[in-house]
């Protein structure tokens, strides 16, 4: 059921800095006697940019990133068909979806882990593992320290890794459930308990690097990704790590994962034309398309990266997580919270409305979520022009946990190469979407600030900002 709610603006004092741009919202419902209270920026053409972190300690730069891809494993790779606007669904072959009213998703092929996982674990490990761990091992080879030579430079008690999953090994729990139906209890593998938690992969990881630092898992559905990102900068800011692997991890195409979503009927059905499935922003999207992969960034003290004379890819600036607190599958229809937290992201990045000139959308391709969203973005960015906004999910499906790993990787390749990857399928645009979405066609844009959100069931926000380096 619906709230209504009446909604008062006051002015605010903080020893915040950006105070100034800050309005009280006190929210009340009606038929509730919840009250809740929210912060807005008031968006002003004059306003200056505040000033940024000086602190080299407290600086987070990104010096590598690490994928797992329907577009393979590569980076360079992976954007360079996000930005030909290639379609990475097609129909399942790995199982069987004759029972399933869809068919299709973004389906990983040809994937290989010979020379980064040893052979005796590889043949035990979920995908969600392996996943994980190719793609941080790749990470760290775009850094620099693919090799234990290299990695000597490192403080491995000031090392740590933090990889997210909204579902962990969906394959293992699958077969230990046929295992004890068929077969009762002792046919259960004495290695499904710890192969089918969240943790294992970045575990494993950690094991095979020796790194000793901060070492878990974060599950908070489609937000995962940018809760570890959050987190792993923060473990740095506080001076608590020199260096983080942070990302997240999904091996959703998998009966279980595809067989939940299709019975709670939130995928889409174009079965007939899976490449053209995923719509965002699109009058026509019928739900999301199930995806899988891992997007995983090395992020490192700029004082740490500057030592060991490290490339820096891009700056993490700040980020936030909030809760929807409304509804278990139906983020908030005002888009309020989600609005929130996209400014507290703003503040934590000591960032102006202003400079934000590019947004990696959430955009699922779901009726109620996209539009959700924009409303969320238009309370903060009341003046969009010159703001462009793609949607990665338009060609690789929804990757859970993975999703918002996958898309700072998009969102850094936009910032570095001066491209931004289309939102394809876009036929039927909604009306209520006045954004440049960069529909179909890649477009040229010289990024200044670009922000990734994510949200996911649940009602788990997350919002992370990053910009070129600059010294």
């Amino acid at each position: 059921m619906e709230v209504q709610a009446r909604v008062f603006l006051a002015p605010v004092s903080s020893s915040n800095p950006l105070s100034n741009n800050l309005l009280h919202v006190r929210v009340k419902s009606p038929s509730r006697t919840i009250k809740r209270h929210h912060y807005i920026f008031a968006s002003h053409p004059s306003y200056n940019a505040p000033k940024r972190e000086k602190d080299a300690k407290k600086r987070v730069v990104i010096t590598g990133m690490g994928l797992v891809s329907a577009f393979g494993t590569d980076v360079d790779t992976f954007y360079a068909r996000l930005l030909d606007g290639e379609s990475g669904i097609s129909l399942i072959d790995r199982f069987d979806t004759s029972e399933l009213t869809t068919k299709f998703g973004g389906q990983i092929r040809g994937f290989e882990s010979v020379g980064y996982i040893d052979g005796k674990y590889d043949k035990r490990l979920d995908d969600c593992q392996r996943y994980c761990i190719v793609a941080g091992k790749k990470a760290l080879e775009d850094a620099a320290l693919g090799g234990q030579e290299q990695r000597s430079k490192i403080n491995m008690e000031r090392a740590g890794v933090l990889v997210g999953s909204a579902m962990g090994g969906g394959t293992i729990i699958t077969n230990g459930m046929k295992a004890f139906i068929t077969h009762g209890y002792g046919s259960i593998s004495p290695f499904a308990a710890p192969f089918m938690t969240t943790n294992m992969g970045p575990a494993f990881l950690a094991m095979d690097l020796g790194f000793s630092g901060p070492n878990y898992s974060i599950s908070a559905s489609c937000a995962t990704s940018n809760y570890c990102l959050y987190a792993a900068a923060n473990h740095i800011r506080e001076g608590k790590a020199d260096l983080m692997i942070a990302g997240g991890v999904e091996s959703s195409v998998a009966p279980l994962g595809l067989g939940v979503f299709a019975a709670s009927k939130a995928l889409s059905r174009r079965n007939d034309d899976p490449q053209t499935a995923s719509r965002p922003w699109d009058k026509d999207r019928d739900g999301f398309v199930m995806g899988e992969g891992a997007g995983v960034l090395v992020m490192e003290s700029l004082e740490h990266a500057m030592k060991r004379d490290a490339q820096i890819l891009a700056e993490y600036l700040g980020g936030a997580i909030n809760s929807d607190a409304y509804h278990i599958m139906t983020p908030r229809p005002d888009g309020l919270n989600l609005s929130a937290c996209i400014q507290s992201c703003l503040v934590d990045a000591n960032v102006s409305v202003e400079e934000v000139n590019y947004i990696n959308a959430h955009a699922t391709s779901t009726p109620v979520g996209d539009l959700a969203e924009v409303k969320a973005l238009k309370k903060v960015f009341t003046n969009i022009e010159g703001i462009k906004m793609n949607a990665t999910k338009s060609m690789i499906g929804h990757c859970m946990g993975g999703a918002g790993g996958l898309e700072a990787i998009a969102t850094i390749k936009g910032i570095q190469t001066g491209w931004l990857h289309p939102t394809i399928n876009q036929f039927n645009p909604e009306p209520a979407v006045d954004f440049d979405t960069v529909a179909n066609q890649k477009q040229q844009h010289e990024v200044t600030v670009a922000i990734s959100t994510s949200f996911g069931i649940g009602g788990h926000n997350s919002v992370v900002a990053f910009s070129a380096f600059k010294p």
